[in-house]
């Protein structure tokens, strides 16, 4: 058997060390084999003992590894909020949001190191991220740079402040609506003027 070779019912570790390393350069075997004995992942075993990791075992060990990268939590950490963390319909892997979407594993990290897509604390996406990575495809290929983008990020950051003060839901829900609109307009005004 190699080791990269998927097995019967999972992918051999190999197979997830070379999934994972274009993204993480410095993961090697004796590190996933470490974040099992920690209960991080675990994946199934052969009768005669090999690992066989699910895509769920590789979306749980692509969290561990960019928890630990982007935001330097510890083990602990990073295992409660696994643990604590239901999945639920209106939640999406990152192998998903990565089919769905055409974007690679790279270019979805660099745009989590820019604040633009914030995964869950299960390492799970929201369904509107799709909708997210999309705009931002296209914002791109209209000329918009990273910088931009995380301008964007900024001043969405900004306004959620601003709304976090308002603690009624469905008047928070109003005003979101409506501070989308005001945004759009004051654009749409500002660029008239110029």
């Amino acid at each position: 058997m190699t080791a990269g070779r998927p097995q019967r019912g999972g992918t051999s570790i190999g197979a997830v060390l070379a999934q994972l390393r274009p993204e993480f350069p410095d993961v090697t075997i004796s590190k996933i084999r470490f974040l099992e004995a920690e209960g991080l992942v675990r994946p199934a075993r052969t009768a005669s003992g090999y690992r066989q990791f699910s895509v769920a075992d590789v979306e749980r060990l692509r969290f561990v590894l960019s928890a630990q990268r982007d935001r330097y939590l510890p083990l602990k950490v990073i295992r409660e909020q696994l643990d604590s963390t239901p999945v639920d319909a209106s939640s999406i892997s990152r192998f998903d949001l990565l089919a769905q979407t055409g974007f690679s594993a790279e270019q979805l990290s660099q745009l989590e190191r820019d604040g633009l897509l914030r995964p869950g604390p299960g390492g799970r996406f929201a369904t509107d991220d799709i909708t997210a990575l999309r705009t931002i495809r296209t914002m791109t290929g209209l000329g918009v740079e990273r910088e931009h983008l995380r301008a964007v990020r900024a001043a969405a950051d900004h306004e959620v402040v601003l709304l976090k003060s308002f603690s009624d839901t469905e008047t928070l829900r109003e005003l979101t609506g409506l501070f989308a609109s005001l945004h759009t307009l004051l654009v749409r005004a500002g660029l008239r003027q110029s």
